[in-house]
């Protein structure tokens, strides 16, 4: 007998008890997204692996699974934003907005296995293109949390943080927009192991350009400008990607290269944002804190979290859930607003999205459009959710016949339970009642329906409950209504 083969490390098989509790969650909660408008949409598993190098970032690039196949460079999907701000880039904008998309199905990263962590999972969400801080934001926040009280998760945490302040801020101080990024998406280690680990992390990697910025020095721009854009070409470097001409792209990179941050800047903004990062709570508490820091700083941001969170519960949230973290990065670098993560109480995240308002420029669209969204990891939610919760499903009912020529009687049987809303299943093995009735039980199955040649001449069924131990004759007109 050859060797089994197991299941790829990180992959699970679902039973079937399994897939039941998870449909019947992500039923539950695609019931709400509908309710608010949310539009299904279904996009393909496999992409352009461009797609995902633009904007992802550098934590969840190294987890995506990359190949190369007839010459073309393709991956699996790791999340659904890039895909559907693709797909409304390709073939919807001429929808009118905002337009309000929902999604549920498999994602795929190399992350290492943890508890309700696999390297295939389902994202259920939502993207709102075309709607502006902070009422779409506000929806967002309130359609998420709604979604997992109908999914049975009833105590959670809502994290919010705000990157377009972290990146006002990093401005104000007069670092560049490379060095900005470098340093936002860096909040939660800045927290974790300090400024001294951060630092020594930026000069083990230092921002590097295809040329010398000292190769500009004593010319002005027009020149500078002329002067790459003419040795890029001859290099062979493509220049034709996106909608901005090569004229835009030489031009931005001739202003990165004049301007370098000293070290001191670097530091001072890492001292900044150490004291920043390190403030939440909640959050008129967290909002006065962060006012009194950045009291001195033309930074943008707090006033629209304030709008968002006063709207948010509004809309119903307790503000008891709501808590504010100015240390919360996330991984993914397409983010420009509003941010945040929802937790149960053992920690578990089970939700995360945010306001991404240059995506759909970034991917090619024909005019910039502000769009917010998030994702539940599915399979987390129905980790956290109480079993109680689990949705009910209908009653199971094993129709036996106590001879051959019952066995169509048994079929006709079923088909009513089924039409009235039972699950029914018929002996196809031609066991007895006996062997039947022990088979249901082993099966948790808790009624049992008994045909024969008596029943068939009176359109009855002998009805056994094995939870109570009752037993009685029901006319096929009389089948008991299910109790929900």
């Amino acid at each position: 007998m050859g060797s089994s083969i197991d299941a790829v490390r990180g992959m699970r098989d679902i039973l079937p008890s399994e897939v039941t509790v998870q449909r019947a969650t992500a039923a539950a909660i695609e019931r709400v997204l509908g309710a608010y408008g949310y539009e299904p949409i279904d996009l393909p598993i496999i992409e352009q692996r461009d797609l995902y190098l633009r904007k992802l970032g550098e934590e969840l690039v190294g987890k995506v699974y990359e190949f190369t196949f007839n010459g073309r460079d393709l991956a699996l999907r790791p999340e659904w934003t890039a895909s559907v701000l693709r797909a409304y880039v390709a073939r919807m904008q001429d929808q009118p907005l905002p337009l309000r998309l929902r999604y549920a199905g498999p994602v795929f990263r190399n992350e290492r296995p943890q508890r309700a962590t696999y390297r295939q999972f389902t994202q259920i969400g939502v993207e709102l293109i075309g709607g502006a801080a902070p009422r779409a934001d506000a929806e967002c926040l309130a359609l998420a949390c709604e979604g997992l009280v109908a999914a049975g998760v009833t105590r959670f945490t809502v994290r919010i943080g705000h990157i377009g302040l972290i990146r006002s801020l990093l401005a104000s101080l007069g670092l560049s927009e490379r060095t900005q990024g470098r340093l936002a998406w860096r909040l939660e280690r800045l927290r974790e192991h300090g400024v001294a680990a951060v630092r020594a992390e930026l000069d083990a990697h230092p921002a590097s350009f295809p040329v010398d910025p000292a190769l500009l020095d004593g010319i002005d721009d027009q020149r500078a400008e002329a002067l790459l854009l003419h040795a890029l070409r001859e290099i062979g470097v493509n220049l034709r990607f996106g909608t901005r001409p090569p004229e835009a792209i030489v031009g931005r990179l001739v202003r990165k290269l004049r301007r370098s941050e000293s070290s001191e800047q670097i530091d001072q903004a890492l001292e900044l944002l150490d004291r920043l990062c390190r403030i939440e709570g909640g959050p008129d508490e967290a909002l006065e804190r962060a006012g009194a820091l950045l009291r001195d700083y033309p930074v943008t941001g707090l006033e629209e979290l304030h709008a968002i969170l006063r709207l948010t519960t509004a809309h119903g949230v307790a503000p008891e859930c709501l808590k504010l973290d100015f240390g919360l990065g996330r991984g993914l670098h397409y983010y420009t607003g509003m941010i945040f993560e929802i937790y149960s109480d053992d920690g578990l995240q089970l939700c995360g999205g945010g306001r991404y308002d240059d995506l759909v420029n970034a991917l090619g669209g024909r005019q910039s459009t502000p769009a917010v969204g998030f994702a539940y990891g599915l399979e987390r939610v129905v980790a956290a959710a109480s079993p109680a919760a689990a949705l009910p499903c209908p009653p199971v009912v094993m129709v036996v016949a106590t001879d051959d020529g019952s066995y169509p009687y048994a079929l006709e049987v079923a088909r009513l339970l089924r039409a009235h809303g039972y699950t029914a299943m018929t002996d196809v093995r031609m066991r007895g009642v006996s062997s039947n009735l022990r088979d249901a039980d082993r099966r948790g199955v808790r009624f049992v329906a008994v045909v024969g040649a008596d029943e068939r001449a009176q359109r009855c069924m002998s009805w056994r409950d094995l939870e109570r131990h009752e037993e009685m004759l029901i006319a096929l007109t009389d089948i008991p209504p299910i109790k929900r």
